[in-house]
């Protein structure tokens, strides 16, 4: 099963307090990008491949491939829609402004992009599937 939607959002503050800046995966893109899909974050459970990761206007865009049945059949079902991913800091800042009370991240290395129940970022979602 496919599915395309945003692993991140730029500009918009997550739950933790974190800002991802346009840009931040410039670096990790350039160097190959490739990194696993996982299920829920767990390093032990991956259920597909990437096929496809870019930074575009909005953010983070992932075209992926479910391969795992139990991960698929959630997704198809719409019961689990979250997209998110695991990262290091290689250069960020706090935040400043109204209300921001974490970081602006400006260059990450990316570790893995997991479908999950509950993103980090709200609007980090999947917003297609097909098959």
């Amino acid at each position: 099963m496919r599915f395309a939607g945003y692993a991140a959002v730029f500009d918009r503050v997550d739950r933790g307090g974190d800002v991802v800046r346009a840009g931040a995966f410039a670096r990790a893109l350039k160097d190959g990008g490739g990194v696993p899909l996982l299920w829920q974050h767990q390093a032990g459970r991956p259920i597909g491949r990437i096929e496809m990761l870019a930074e575009d206007r909005r953010g983070l865009r992932v075209i992926g491939r479910v391969l795992d049945g139990e991960a698929a059949r959630l997704l198809g079902a719409g019961a689990v829609r979250g997209l998110s991913f695991g990262y290091r800091v290689r250069a960020g800042r706090p935040s400043t402004g109204s209300g921001l009370a974490g970081r602006e991240l400006t260059d990450l290395d990316l570790v893995e992009v997991s479908l999950v129940t509950f993103p980090m970022q709200p609007q980090a979602r999947v917003h297609a599937v097909e098959g």
